[in-house]
């Protein structure tokens, strides 16, 4: 069955898609995180009070760069609910979102995969009912051509974990625990928290499992349609093969 990559714009009213037509050049590229979005703001105008203003109004300011022509700023924000978000459509037609979701001149830009065309023209019909739709493109695309990474949302790989163990995954990675030679010990890693040893050392490992477990379809979906592809050109994937 074929599967179809559609790309397409809109108008509804959200907050990140205002900005972008009240202030002509500005684009906001948006990811979601749990319960929030990330959004990555670029304006040309370095010095436009009113554009620093309208950007604060997002939400958080985590960090902000310029250069000499674009201001570039990472923003945390929940200004649109995810419960309600265009995102939950697509869920509801089986279509994927490829993000990130760009706001441009008072316009939304989105991607998705679809696994059906029905799904595909089922979900740009409901759109299409209630705001104003501009499909850019739509094309018949290969199963084992689906970029996988697109295919692992940030909710459903971090989906269950709590903010501790979160936390206790930054502290390793920060640490270099992961890396060969680890970069440290548990016990060096549960120094840095006010948690005892074997406290820190079950939060790492319940979110290091969560994750394994949440990760396991993409992995099978990955290793699936490598081994198509493998046996397609006469050969077979071993556990030797790096």
């Amino acid at each position: 069955m074929a599967m179809y990559e559609v790309s397409f714009r809109l108008r509804h009213e959200c907050p990140f898609r205002t900005l972008s037509e009240r202030f002509s050049g500005v684009t906001i590229r948006e990811w979601y995180l749990q319960d929030c979005q990330m959004l990555e703001v670029t304006a040309p105008d370095i010095g436009d009070e009113a554009v620093l203003e309208a950007i604060d109004s997002l939400g958080t300011v985590l960090h902000t760069t310029a250069d000499s022509t674009d201001l570039h700023v990472f923003v945390q924000s929940c200004a649109c609910p995810i419960e309600e978000s265009i995102v939950r459509r697509f869920e509801r037609h089986n279509c994927v979102h490829l993000p990130p979701t760009v706001y441009h001149n008072g316009w939304e830009h989105y991607s998705v995969i679809g696994f059906d065309e029905g799904d595909v023209n089922a979900l740009l019909a409901e759109l299409d009912a209630d705001r104003e739709v501009d499909v850019l493109s739509k094309t018949s695309i290969e199963e084992r051509h689906v970029p996988h990474s697109s295919l692992v949302s940030v909710d459903r790989l971090f989906d269950g974990l709590t903010e501790r163990q979160l936390e206790a995954l930054r502290i390793a990675l920060d640490a270099g625990y992961y890396d060969q030679p680890r970069g440290a010990s548990i016990a060096e890693l549960a120094a840095e928290t006010t948690v005892a040893r074997a406290t820190f050392e079950e939060h790492l490992r319940k979110a290091e499992n969560k994750l394994v477990t949440n990760a396991g379809q993409f992995v099978r979906l990955l290793t699936e349609t490598q081994t198509d592809v493998l046996r397609a050109e006469g050969t077979e994937p071993t556990l030797a093969d790096d």
